[in-house]
């Protein structure tokens, strides 16, 4: 089988990235993965509607796909127009028994996070700790011990010192779901957004209880808390976009 007709058997079956990548490998190669049937294999995929016209909307499929699935592009963000230094966060945990953690939490000290893992930490735990997702960390002094036979709960206020409101981030949301490899035990909630941002919505904050395996299968031993939204906000500026987008009272 010659070479020319291995590439237009494989190539079919290749991502839109991995495509384009095949284009840059040699003359060949190009002229091959420029065959606009090719890239209508990968617009079928996403819009099989607009396949199903005679011709084509754009000039080539290939302009369409690269054009509408590009990904999107990092932006830089304006400075954000809140502080940490403005922040209290109200953190209430607690379980059928009371409370076990009621604590306010001054915006930097929630940014600093933990710096150091626990003694004991293992390398799972120290990689979650240490790693790119920006997630802010409390550590837990004293530690506190959380029965699993029990539903504990959550909610998280958060206080603007500059204008003395106060926004919701979690509202009685429980720890219903243990990771053992990451040592979290996971609570949520969907954010609730001004009425300014009505095209915003399901974005969700999640809190963790950062834990050390104790050899009791029955409870945890909680040594920090742990708040992102990842799923929206990966840097310091975004999550602080995101909080003053919040439904302030």
């Amino acid at each position: 089988m010659k070479c020319d007709e291995v590439l237009k058997a494989v190539f079919p079956y290749l991502e839109g990235e991995d495509l384009t990548s095949c284009m840059g490998v040699c003359k060949q190669w190009r002229n091959l993965a420029q065959d606009d049937f090719f890239w209508k294999c990968l617009c079928a995929k996403r819009w099989p509607s607009i396949c199903k016209q005679p011709i084509p909307l754009t000039v080539t499929y290939y302009k369409l796909y690269q054009t509408f699935y590009k990904r999107k592009q990092h932006q830089t963000l304006l400075p954000p127009r809140l502080s940490f230094d403005d922040l209290e966060f109200f953190i209430d945990i607690w379980t059928e028994d009371g409370f076990i953690f009621s604590e306010m939490v001054p915006g930097p000290i929630l940014q600093s996070g933990i710096k150091i893992p626990p003694p004991g930490a293992c390398d799972m735990l120290k990689f979650h700790l240490e790693g790119p997702e920006y997630r802010m960390k409390l550590p837990v002094d004293p530690r506190f011990t959380v029965p699993l036979s029990q539903t504990v709960s959550v909610s998280v206020l958060v206080g603007r010192k500059d204008s003395n409101r106060v926004a919701c981030i979690i509202n009685r949301s429980m720890f219903d779901y243990i990771d053992r490899t990451a040592y979290r035990a996971m609570a949520n909630d969907y954010l609730d957004f001004s009425p300014v941002y009505p095209f915003v919505s399901g974005i969700q904050a999640w809190i963790s209880l950062l834990f050390m395996e104790e050899g009791n299968e029955g409870a945890i031993d909680v040594f920090g808390i742990e708040m992102d939204f990842c799923d929206a906000a990966n840097s310091k500026e975004e999550v602080l976009w995101l909080l003053d987008m919040l439904d302030w009272k």
